[in-house]
């Protein structure tokens, strides 16, 4: 089975993007027992130490995505069949660099060389339309879109359908999941009933607790945002696999 990506984006921040990004990639690795690379893309570093894993030093995650081998700077995490590429601080300075790039599809032929370690690929981009989420999107299989029940991230994801749609001839489907959702709030109750269809990731404590206990919600106690997350990750595996 050919290597498949899966890419988490939002026009906006706050919406949860990286805590789901870490969640499914640690399902992808323990419920799927897919080979499964984490690569973080923001220059904050918030996926890599959510895992416990530090960049190397040195490592300079800009310059070999630009052309060079990507191999020693992965790094193994605590759990089976998952690994990250770090976010370091060279990645600050990749906007800049794709700005002079000729190829559309510069981060789909950077990720070429590792589908033979892996079969699930997962990318944390940081928010906005910017040149690299456009990479992004044409790097990826399915993008999973993470909406806040609220006007402004229904808007956000407009601008993003709207975007794809003018950029790209056959852009790759969209996902979007109602993440932060909070049913005891009446805008966010009406939000979800409007897409009964769209999976939907509670408001939760546990979420918030990922910060200090650093570990994903399937390795840790069952709760409903952990069996919501399990829920997502089968139905985006389901859509990968087809």
């Amino acid at each position: 089975m050919p290597t498949r990506i899966l890419a988490l984006f939002s026009a906006k921040g706050g919406v949860g993007k990286t805590a789901l990004a870490v969640n499914l990639a640690h399902a992808a690795a323990t419920q799927s027992g897919r080979r499964t690379l984490l690569v973080d893309l923001d220059p904050q570093g918030a996926a890599t130490w959510l895992l416990r894993v530090e960049p190397r030093d040195g490592a300079k995650a800009r310059k070999r995505l630009g052309g060079g081998d990507l191999t020693d700077l992965i790094q193994p995490t605590g759990f089976d069949n998952l690994d990250v590429l770090p976010a370091d601080r060279s990645l600050r300075r990749l906007e800049g660099d794709l700005a002079g790039q000729d190829s559309e599809k510069w981060l789909k032929k950077a990720l070429k060389p590792l589908e033979d370690h892996y079969d699930r690929v997962i990318l944390d981009c940081p928010p906005g339309l910017t040149e690299l989420a456009d990479q992004m999107f044409r790097a990826a299989d399915l993008i999973l879109v993470p909406v806040v029940p609220s006007p402004l991230s229904a808007r956000a994801l407009a601008q993003l359908q709207s975007h794809l749609a003018d950029e790209m001839r056959s852009p790759p489907p969209l996902m979007p999941v109602f993440s932060l959702a909070d049913r005891r709030k009446s805008l966010h109750k009406a939000a979800i009933a409007l897409q009964p269809s769209w999976p939907v990731i509670p408001y939760a404590s546990a979420i918030e607790a990922m910060a200090a206990s650093r570990q994903p919600l399937l390795a840790g106690p069952s709760n409903p945002a952990a069996r919501a997350i399990g829920s997502l990750w089968a139905d985006v595996e389901r859509r990968l696999a087809n």
